[in-house]
């Protein structure tokens, strides 16, 4: 298959290194993804993904070409309505449409089998998100944010120090690394397909915490919600899920893994800016901020943790963007 310029129209991208396209041939539409970079993640790995979750009745974009020479994939096209633009624009009942994603988010994480055969036919095996890669990842916190905000000298000391908290925080986590985690679950990435929701950017699944996803989900810094909404969705879960968890490990493991996220979400943003250029997320950052405080003000697991950021970081310095 080659492809034809005047059949394609660039649409908006994400914060990867995937270039995306809508084609419109015979009247029929689909999405060209290009990748030149990180080519095996972000077109074998997104594909193996995508046919593990429909193999499992959960919406994802079929494969319907590819060409990994040249660097792309053709994939079946979800459409523009996601459902952050339904959330965004909706003033009541939201809650009622994060019911219906907490029900995909169930069915998600029932996915027992960790294999799956890319287009390829080479196989792919989940990796675990094990305490080391989530620390990794929130040391981008330390990486990019802090080199950013503070003189060389002072960074050193403040990455030192937060290094230790984050890894005191890892090791009291309680639940196991059993369950498929998508690893980006929010709302930007579901679309609505009539009665159904799709999944998109599935790239980056794991098998790791039960608690993870539902953190991603309602401590978005996309979208911003109260938190009695927060409250809500999260006490849906647990009541669907009340045979299933035991609710104080659980809630401990959600309010752990959403600060090291929304640390890591801090760090990643700021590296598209500095590294990328693309400064559109640092206006994001600010709401990151206000999400970790929500958590580590009312949990006595946080007081070390809070003070330090207290300490060192103003809110003169959280409000920058």
């Amino acid at each position: 298959m080659t492809l034809d310029k005047k059949f394609l129209k660039k649409i908006k991208g994400d914060a990867s290194f995937r270039s995306f396209y809508r084609k419109e041939y015979r009247k029929k539409k689909s999405i060209i993804v290009v990748a030149k970079k990180e080519k095996k993640k972000n077109l074998l790995i997104y594909d193996a993904i995508n046919k593990l979750l429909i193999k499992n009745g959960i919406r994802a974009p079929k494969l319907l070409n590819h060409n990994y020479h040249k660097n792309y994939i053709e994939i079946e096209d979800f459409g523009k309505l996601t459902i952050y633009s339904i959330l965004k624009n909706k003033k009541k009942n939201k809650l009622q449409i994060f019911k219906k994603i907490i029900v995909l988010l169930n069915k998600m994480q029932k996915i027992k089998n960790n294999k799956i055969k890319n287009f390829n036919n080479k196989n792919y095996i989940l990796p675990v998100y094990s305490k080391k890669l989530i620390a990794d990842e929130s040391k981008l916190f330390l990486k990019w944010y802090i080199p950013n905000i503070f003189i060389k000298k002072k960074a050193l000391t403040l990455n030192k120090k937060l290094t230790t908290k984050i890894n005191l925080l890892l090791s009291k986590l309680k639940l196991k690394n059993n369950t498929f985690v998508h690893r980006d679950f929010h709302v930007s990435n579901l679309m609505k397909l009539k009665k159904k929701i799709g999944i998109l950017d599935s790239q980056d699944a794991v098998y790791g915490n039960k608690a993870y996803d539902l953190a991603s989900l309602i401590d978005d810094v996309r979208l911003k919600t109260s938190l009695k909404l927060k409250n809500s969705i999260y006490n849906y879960y647990v009541y669907l899920n009340k045979k299933k968890i035991n609710k104080n490990h659980f809630r401990n493991d959600f309010e752990i893994l959403s600060v090291l996220r929304n640390l890591k979400v801090i760090g990643i943003f700021t590296r598209l800016a500095v590294r990328d250029d693309k400064k559109s997320y640092l206006k994001l950052i600010p709401y990151a901020w206000k999400l970790i405080e929500n958590r580590i003000n009312n949990n006595l697991i946080f007081v070390d943790l809070k003070n330090y950021l207290d300490a060192n970081f103003s809110k003169k310095i959280r409000m920058k963007k």
